[in-house]
């Protein structure tokens, strides 16, 4: 199985490479004016022509409340112009390329994405006995009678909704993952690249599914980067910061001798745990792992604030093209899919702090204190996130918030939320610990903690020029949220 998915392998990557020369040569164009303009232009023109549809449908003044949450639902599922006007909204900048491939393809009813066939798959969870299969060189296959994930009911309830969406999250498959494949007849290699199994025997993020050839093959889901196992229970919405997916790519080179580039061989052993390069151009712009606590209150998504907030059919809309863009464009998933992890994902929420010496009331009131002074202006939401900063006042690595990706000049302040547990820190992950963050030596040209290379790491300077004791009490109170 892995020979022939690596053959396959190939011809993706030689497409990918066809692909990559087109990106960037569209890139290249972004820059022109006449072109801007254009998408601007089209853009505004899709936003007004909804308003004339849209204005009839009565929604609750809340958005955000369960029934409003709900009442937006359906009209992301039934109604084609409002998830256009809302895909037009939700982009910060119609011009780079993430933008750019949604509005030339999604919500266009008569073409291109719409036309995709929706895909609801038979997948069951991979176990560690089906790693053994793998060594043995026995043949997966997934039982025919496998239901598939979803039975075309619609859910009525939040609950519902919920429940439906915690399916997709650890069930969907985002494609299919020769890398992992390999990977997980190693045992050794696995533990290594931070892939491991559950209490149960089951591998969280991994299954085996019958993919849209018919044939079962092993894939991944949301959940092997934004799920992590800690002591042998799984917590959803916790970034697997020991994942290597460079680590593990690599590895798979090495034992099947299928060529790689050496400069992304050179990129890939740069990531690290908890790192990857995911965005849609050929700049070097990795980024690390993000939570997923208090999604729900951040006014615009992902680190460079790519996607304003707009509501919950905008997170729907996230999920959906992402999930039919990491198959290839072959299929698309039930809108109700992506709705249901939209809502899943919302219901998240950080386990319980360890318990651990109580700091003092003094120490801990006079933290706040400074954190309202110094932190509240950017990290002013009920998740202690915030909306988008300058990157050039934020200071740190420029390369995502200016890559022709998804750049839009911006970084977005993460939520806090168990922030104590969120390290390595910063949108590329380059400093270790809340105190280095703070701390003035991590300026300095001699500063050797970072996790990435020696040197300094420049950028969010904000609390490095406190007293110590002032950074510590900064500390004590953040460990708290």
């Amino acid at each position: 199985m892995i020979e022939r998915q690596a053959r396959a392998h190939r011809l993706e990557v030689t497409r990918t490479i066809a692909a990559l020369v087109i990106v960037a040569a569209a890139a290249a164009c972004k820059r022109d004016a006449d072109v801007n303009a254009k998408v601007s232009a089209s853009a505004n023109a899709d936003a007004g022509a909804h308003d004339a549809s849209a204005g009839a449908i009565a929604t609750p003044a809340d958005k955000w409340s369960e029934e409003g949450m709900l009442a937006e639902g359906r009209r992301y599922l039934d109604d084609a112009d409002f998830r256009r006007a809302t895909l037009v909204e939700s982009l910060s900048n119609p011009a780079n390329t993430y933008s750019r491939q949604r509005l030339d393809s999604y919500g266009l009813k008569t073409k291109a994405w719409d036309l995709l066939p929706e895909w609801s798959p038979q997948s069951i969870p991979f176990t560690t006995a089906m790693g053994d299969d793998l060594r043995a060189k026995r043949a997966l296959a997934v039982d025919p009678t496998t239901p598939r994930l979803w039975d075309g009911k619609r859910p009525t309830t939040m609950a519902g909704w919920i429940a439906l969406g915690r399916e997709v999250f650890t069930a969907y498959p985002l494609r299919v993952e020769v890398y992992l494949e390999q990977t997980l007849s190693r045992p050794e290699l696995a533990a290594r690249v931070g892939v491991k199994p559950a209490s149960d025997g089951t591998y969280p993020g991994v299954r085996l599914f019958v993919n849209v050839d018919g044939k079962s093959a092993v894939g991944i889901t949301c959940a092997l980067c934004h799920a992590s196992v800690k002591g042998g229970s799984v917590v959803a919405g916790d970034a697997r910061r020991e994942f290597d997916y460079g680590a593990m790519r690599l590895a798979y080179h090495d034992a099947t001798k299928v060529p790689i580039e050496a400069e992304l061989a050179r990129r890939m052993r740069t990531w690290g745990p908890g790192r990857a390069d995911v965005t849609e151009d050929d700049d070097e712009d990795p980024v690390a792992i993000p939570d997923l606590w208090g999604l729900k209150h951040q006014s615009f998504l992902t680190q460079a604030g790519t996607i304003k907030h707009t509501g919950p059919a905008a997170l729907a809309i996230r999920q959906e093209t992402q999930i039919l863009h990491s198959n290839h464009q072959k299929v698309r998933p039930p809108r109700e899919l992506a709705f249901a992890l939209a809502m899943y994902i919302y219901s998240l929420t950080p386990p319980p702090a360890a318990s651990g010496e109580a700091p003092s009331a003094a120490k801990l009131e006079t933290g706040q204190t400074l954190f309202k002074r110094h932190c509240k202006n950017c990290h002013s939401n009920e998740a202690y996130g915030g909306g988008p900063v300058a990157a050039e006042r934020v200071g740190t690595d420029q390369a995502l918030a200016t890559g022709q990706a998804r750049g839009t000049g911006k970084y977005r302040p993460p939520a806090l939320l168990r922030v104590s547990a969120a390290g390595p820190y910063f949108h590329h992950g380059a400093v270790p610990t809340l105190e280095d963050v703070l701390s003035p030596d991590r300026l300095g040209a001699s500063y050797a903690r970072g996790p990435l290379a020696k040197g300094a790491v420049p950028g969010h300077r904000y609390g490095t020029d406190l007293p110590a004791e002032d950074r510590a009490a900064l500390v004590t109170f953040l460990r708290t949220l």
